[in-house]
């Protein structure tokens, strides 16, 4: 099934949208997780079949329901947020909590953005960084970009202007624009002994950070 699956990725990849989504409809009714998760994005999308949420939405659940993490995210910010189905906030916050427990950058990303927010869940800024320090662990830019204006600002954590050099570092290098600019400012603060320590950790870091999309 691995090879079956490599194949409709290949056709999508390709630009071959009505025969991936043939492909990805046969594995997905046979019970794969990948294929239901591409599915579900290929029918949000409007990608080999006309736009349908609602069809999107039961593939992402069916996906998730196995256990696929992005298709927890995904189902998860739909129930929320998504034009065109039936919102429930509180499922939304639970599907996205669980995708974030198993791994999912972008779910941890969006958990910690519920949290500062008190959407769905206790307003809640050290829970928020704690998110974000996990995302920005695996290289979610934006994710880097915030964790550091929380050490810049103490929000949610001790203000630590080494930490926040590091991750604002990480994100400007990757083009986020207001990392720059907080950087600039951060840098303007911080001791000769800081910039040593912050550029030591810089290193580190820019070499485990698994890199993952905004």
């Amino acid at each position: 099934m691995n090879n079956e699956l490599d194949q409709a990725v290949d056709c999508y990849s390709k630009g071959q949208f009505e025969a991936a989504f043939a492909a990805f409809s046969v594995l997905a009714e046979a019970g794969d997780a990948n294929a239901q998760a591409w599915l579900a994005a290929l029918h949000a999308n409007g990608e080999g079949t006309q736009a349908d949420a609602s069809r999107a939405l039961e593939w992402y659940e069916k996906a998730a329901q196995q256990g696929h993490a992005l298709a927890q995210a995904n189902l998860g910010a739909m129930l929320i947020s998504s034009p065109g189905v039936a919102h429930d906030e509180a499922r939304g916050v639970l599907w996205i909590q669980r995708a974030a427990e198993n791994g999912d950058p972008f779910a941890q990303a969006n958990l910690a953005n519920l949290h500062a927010k008190g959407r769905g869940v206790a307003q809640d800024d050290a829970a928020a960084a704690r998110w974000l320090r996990r995302a920005a662990e695996q290289g979610h830019y934006p994710s880097q970009a915030r964790l550091g204006f929380c050490y810049a600002s103490a929000r949610g954590v001790e203000r630590d202007r080494v930490q926040a050099f590091v991750w604002l570092s990480l994100a400007a290098q990757h083009g986020v624009g207001n990392a720059l600019n907080a950087l600039e400012n951060v840098l303007g603060d911080m001791s000769a002994e800081e910039k040593r320590a912050g550029a030591s950790l810089f290193d580190q870091w820019r070499s485990r950070a698994t890199p993952a999309a905004a």
